[in-house]
């Protein structure tokens, strides 16, 4: 109320400083929370399907410079190593073809390579996400082509 004097006494003074309740701010932390964890989710799990799409760029390098491999030298590398360092005795041998961190998968695995492939002359695998054969979605093997 106010006095004529244009001081505002104590009542007036109460209300207008009311503030939140307990049971409003904690509704807001946990709806805040509720949306960082939808966003979390949605951006880290889009960091497995982009792995994934690396994996297989990387094993389609890998074959090219496999390939290239066999044209210098006319034979398979025995190991994915000598794509990095000159085998004993190889001859037309212009390398190095790759680097070691080109060896290993978004996951830091090691790739997997076997001469001769399933039908086909080798192959270049990388086990996904949970580093075993088999599986789906980000978890399934890749294959070169």
């Amino acid at each position: 109320m106010s006095r004529g004097d244009g001081i505002i006494s104590h009542p007036a003074v109460r209300q207008s400083q009311r503030g939140f309740s307990l049971i409003e701010i904690i509704l807001v932390v946990v709806l805040i929370g509720g949306i960082v964890a939808f966003a979390a989710t949605r951006i880290l799990g889009g960091g497995d399907r982009a792995k994934v799409r690396l994996a297989e760029a990387q094993v389609q390098t890998l074959a090219e410079k496999i390939s290239q491999f066999e044209m210098d030298t006319g034979t398979l590398p025995a190991s994915l190593d000598q794509l990095v360092t000159q085998p004993g005795g190889a001859v037309g041998w212009l390398g190095p073809y790759a680097k070691d961190s080109e060896l290993k998968d978004p996951w830091n695995t090691p790739y997997e390579y076997r001469a001769p492939g399933d039908g086909r002359p080798y192959d270049i695998v990388s086990h996904g996400a949970d580093r075993k054969p088999g599986g789906d979605s980000v978890n399934a093997d890749i294959r070169n082509d």
